[in-house]
């Protein structure tokens, strides 16, 4: 009996072996076609990232502010960037547009960059191609009905995003940024707190991205002293649609984009 237990094992040995030997013959003899079938679907699976920050030998960084809630610091935040000589990018929300047109209006005069930050603020990654496309044209129409701007730049709500929410926005016109400094003004820690979390932020450098709300507690009391503050530190503050490339670029594994020479 020991004997045939035995013989039955190493029967299956060698059947696993031939298996293993067969499944490395056949890899090594596909066509070409189904190794660019292979390639194919691994460059669909590659996780795609939006623009957190860009490479660049100059000192330049971007300001940004989403607006989606109230607009009762609209003016004071707008009185402080001129008073720096300074152009932000705002990121409306569509209700936030039909609600507060006046705002909207404010902004695109004082010469800052406009947004797209959906029309509804939804989790954008929960919803089809064609919501998406929705949620995308209505704030854009919405926006360009009022100011005649063309926007391409899209932020989504919540930072939430997926390879469909880029390729759906990038098949729309839209660049999609996020961030790499966040100023945590919504968290609502302090004057103190927010300077420091963005003026000596471990992340703060050239082609930096920081984000503020439109409508936070602090902003408005801080944000003089950050703009001077990275001044001081040598920066010059652009809109964000001077900030990124617009030729051929890639991505790198933080997000960053980099031009393609």
């Amino acid at each position: 009996m020991k004997r045939l237990w035995n013989i039955h094992i190493n029967k299956k040995i060698i059947g696993m072996v031939m298996a293993v030997t067969l499944l490395f013959g056949l890899v090594a003899i596909l066509p070409p076609a189904a190794e660019k079938v292979g390639a194919f679907a691994a460059a669909n699976l590659e996780r795609k990232l939006p623009i957190y920050c860009v490479q660049t030998d100059e000192a330049k960084v971007s300001v940004s502010f989403d607006a989606a809630w109230g607009a009762d610091d609209t003016d004071e935040l707008l009185r402080i960037l001129k008073e720096n000589d300074v152009k932000a990018t705002f990121f409306l929300c569509g209700y936030w547009v039909e609600k507060y047109p006046e705002e909207v209006k404010k902004i695109a005069d004082a010469g800052h960059d406009l947004g797209n930050h959906s029309a509804t603020h939804p989790h954008m990654s929960q919803l089809t191609a064609e919501q998406i496309t929705e949620e995308l044209q209505k704030c854009h129409q919405n926006v360009k009905e009022l100011t005649g701007i063309e926007m391409d730049l899209f932020r989504p709500p919540f930072g939430e995003y997926d390879n469909e929410v880029i390729e759906t926005a990038t098949a729309n016109g839209y660049h999609t940024i996020q961030w790499d400094i966040d100023s945590l003004d919504w968290k609502e820690q302090g004057k103190e707190a927010e300077i420091n979390q963005v003026l000596n932020h471990k992340h703060l450098g050239n082609g930096s991205i920081i984000l503020f709300h439109n409508d936070a507690k602090y902003t408005p009391q801080v944000l003089d002293t950050i703009l001077k503050g990275l001044k001081d530190k040598g920066y010059e503050i652009v809109p964000i649609s001077e900030l990124i490339h617009r030729g051929e670029y890639e991505m790198d594994h933080e997000g960053r984009q980099i031009p393609k020479t």
